[in-house]
């Protein structure tokens, strides 16, 4: 099963009905949809700084910004089934069903979700694909396609994802891959055939080189020199 996540910003592309109409049609019981928050956030971005609420109130308001745009998707594209729970996200992929999830009943009191803008859907998409058993997590992005291999901490650093995302996807057992909003057709391919497409995040972060036993034995009977150099008169300078 595949996470998948739309990004809100592409509620103003024509790629928008692409991308449903490809999932909707070929990831009948394969894929979960998540919605970004997209328009619908950014208005509670500036309600927020208009009134000065403070980041529980946003953080809700802009987890129902993301059922917004979960509710318009369904409204698209009707075969495409709204889901607040896990249960019925499982049902619905027992039914050969599309779920769209509509975060409100999973995250709202949730102690595992921090109530903070630091957190935006890419996280949630995440979290969600941690509890899931996702094999693969998908986030759809206004990006150009590139094909190459990024880092979860890169994207964070260049604003693509939410601050959070680093973390959430560090002990990841699921593969997550980035995708431009033009790559429908490659979506497409990949539950066709099951080819891979769109650019590999690594989520993990490196591990630090260690050289082997044998070598790190001679190193520890390796007399020590010390580099330090004597003065005159005898004291080290």
């Amino acid at each position: 099963m595949w996470v998948v996540k739309l990004g809100g910003s592409l509620m103003d592309s024509a790629e928008l009905q692409s991308w449903l109409g490809v999932l909707a049609s070929f990831g009948g019981g394969r894929v979960v949809i998540v919605p970004g928050g997209g328009p619908f956030a950014n208005q509670v971005r500036r309600a927020q700084d208009l009134w000065g609420f403070d980041n529980k109130v946003a953080h809700r308001m802009a987890i129902l910004a993301m059922e917004q745009y979960g509710l318009m998707m369904t409204g698209i594209r009707p075969d495409l089934r709204r889901a607040s729970s896990q249960i019925e996200m499982q049902r619905l992929l027992r039914e050969a069903a599309v779920p769209v999830w509509l975060p409100g009943v999973m995250t709202f009191e949730n102690p595992e979700i921090p109530e903070s803008w630091e957190i935006t859907s890419d996280s949630l998409a995440a979290w969600l694909a941690e509890k899931m058993g996702a094999e693969m997590l998908v986030l759809v992005k206004p990006l150009e396609p590139t094909g190459e291999v990024l880092t979860a901490h890169d994207l964070c650093a260049r604003g693509v994802v939410d601050p959070l995302f680093p973390a959430m996807t560090r002990e990841a057992q699921y593969e997550s891959r980035l995708f431009g909003k033009l790559e429908h057709g490659m979506m497409e391919r990949m539950l066709v055939t099951g080819m891979r497409g769109g650019s590999l995040i690594h989520t993990r972060r490196p591990e630090p080189a260690v050289a082997p036993p044998a070598i790190r034995a001679r190193a520890a009977k390796r007399p020590h020199r010390s580099t330090s150099r004597m003065s005159p008169t005898g004291q080290r300078g």
